[in-house]
């Protein structure tokens, strides 16, 4: 049984500790665990070790930001050269020139690149960006998508049946409290994957509609993947009606060199980074073309964005981003994704021996468990209390079998990983599943 689960253990005390001065006991707001959460101490590459020295194999990667895994050596000895230079100044750096150059090189979408501090923040940006150079203040977005902490943003990505409204017309529902009311009704949802209907509800919003968000391949709808010709078609449909799109590969950037734009293309107008580009340290960026970055210029003479960040382009991250792009060849984006697919098929195949509902999703290095009957189509597909339910209990069982994934699923490989780790997971799901079926006849 998970040891930090018991009255006893170290996370106990450290829960019990946290819970008077942080509410719920812990900053990681989308990382619930019931009753009590655990407490890590230490990772080294593929591995997470938590407070009651209990080691785990690591397939959540601080949720994908962690694409060497943990205690990278090549980020270790960047980031202690650069804090012996200093940590961070009120100027550029050289490393902010530099990890912007590799970024502009590797992705098509991209002319320019300005830092921030969060995934969260590069959407923020994106969006002002947008609302600048339009002149229009709407956005829209699809549903199940999820882009940060950011009240335009929060909303239809977990709405469920008691409010969301026709699939072909999705209603804007916010997903979380505190969201003013107006800025919920002036984003329009939109439903994957739809032609028809976005394409009709683009043409009949197209005077107030400043840019298009996308998650190329969201962890929020499943992974499910753009259809085929979708995203050209939709920068068609955005061209014509003087709509911008914006990419948010805070996640999707793990498909490949040129992220999720250069496998599935869509040619967006910007482009929001996060995650991996800082090497396991907090950053965030907004990319795109430069017509529409000069917005960011202070020496424009059109529409200007006042913006910046104590942080900003810190050269810590900086240093940690190249360290890592640096490390990601085509042969290491290579073996990531065939490993990838790998762990995926192996993985499809011992839920369908199991007879536990549920399928596998993903591409490259990313992954996402769904406890589904069938492949999802649409985010309306994903949402029901027993998927849930047997996520909440997969997650333990892999817990207990010393794997660590997302509470909803989210998974992704690292490069430390190898063959050996890849059977370590398929070996323990299976087991995972067995447990489950032990407990309550797999459903």
């Amino acid at each position: 049984m998970n040891r930090f689960l018991q009255p006893d253990s170290a996370s106990a005390r450290l829960w019990d500790a946290a819970r008077t001065v942080i509410p719920g006991g812990s900053s990681k707001a989308n990382f619930v665990v019931r009753p009590r959460p655990f407490y890590l101490v230490s990772g080294r590459g593929c591995r997470v070790t938590d407070a009651d020295g209990v080691e785990r194999l690591d397939a959540s990667n601080n949720f994908t930001a962690l694409i060497h895994g943990h205690a990278f050596r090549p980020v270790i000895e960047a980031v202690t050269a650069q804090l012996e230079r200093g940590s961070a100044f009120a100027a550029s750096t050289p490393e902010e020139v530099a990890l912007a150059r590799l970024i502009v090189d590797r992705v098509p979408g991209v002319d320019q690149i300005r830092f921030g501090n969060s995934g969260t923040e590069a959407v923020m940006m994106a969006i002002k960006a947008a609302r600048a150079y339009t002149g229009r203040d709407r956005i829209a977005k699809f549903e199940g998508a999820y882009h940060g902490y950011y009240d335009d943003v929060q909303v239809s990505f977990s709405s469920g049946p008691e409010s969301w409204g026709p699939p072909d017309e999705p209603a804007s529902v916010p997903s979380s409290g505190g969201i003013p009311k107006h800025r919920v009704v002036e984003v329009l949802v939109l439903p994957w994957n739809d032609r028809d209907a976005t394409e009709r509800l683009l043409a009949r919003h197209r005077h107030e509609i400043a840019a298009v968000l996308v998650d190329p391949l969201s962890n929020r709808m499943g992974f499910i993947p753009p259809a085929e010709g979708f995203l050209d078609f939709l920068r068609q449909v955005t061209r014509a009606h003087g709509i911008l799109v914006i990419f948010d590969e805070v996640i999707s950037f793990r498909v490949g060199m040129s992220g999720a734009q250069g496998r599935y293309g869509g040619d967006p107008d910007l482009t929001t980074f996060g995650k991996i580009i800082g090497g396991g340290f907090p950053v965030g960026a907004t990319g795109g073309k430069a017509e529409v970055m000069a917005v960011f210029d202070p020496g424009s003479k059109g529409p200007r964005i006042a913006s910046g960040g104590t942080f900003s382009a810190n050269p810590v991250s900086m240093s940690a981003g190249l360290a890592t792009l640096g490390a990601l060849d085509q042969a290491a984006w290579d073996r990531l994704e065939a490993m990838g697919a790998r762990l995926r098929h192996g993985l499809n195949e011992v839920l369908r021996a199991s007879g536990v509902p549920g399928v596998v999703m993903g591409d490259a290095s990313l992954f996402r468990l769904l406890m589904a009957e069938d492949r999802p189509r649409s985010y309306r597909d994903t949402v029901d209390p027993a998927v849930d339910e047997r996520m909440t209990r997969l997650f333990m069982q892999l817990l207990d079998q010393r794997v660590l994934v997302g509470t909803n699923g989210l998974g992704c490989l690292s490069t430390p990983m190898g063959d050996a780790e890849i059977d370590e997971f398929i070996s323990a799901t299976e087991r995972a599943l067995a447990a489950m079926k032990h407990e309550r006849g797999g459903r």
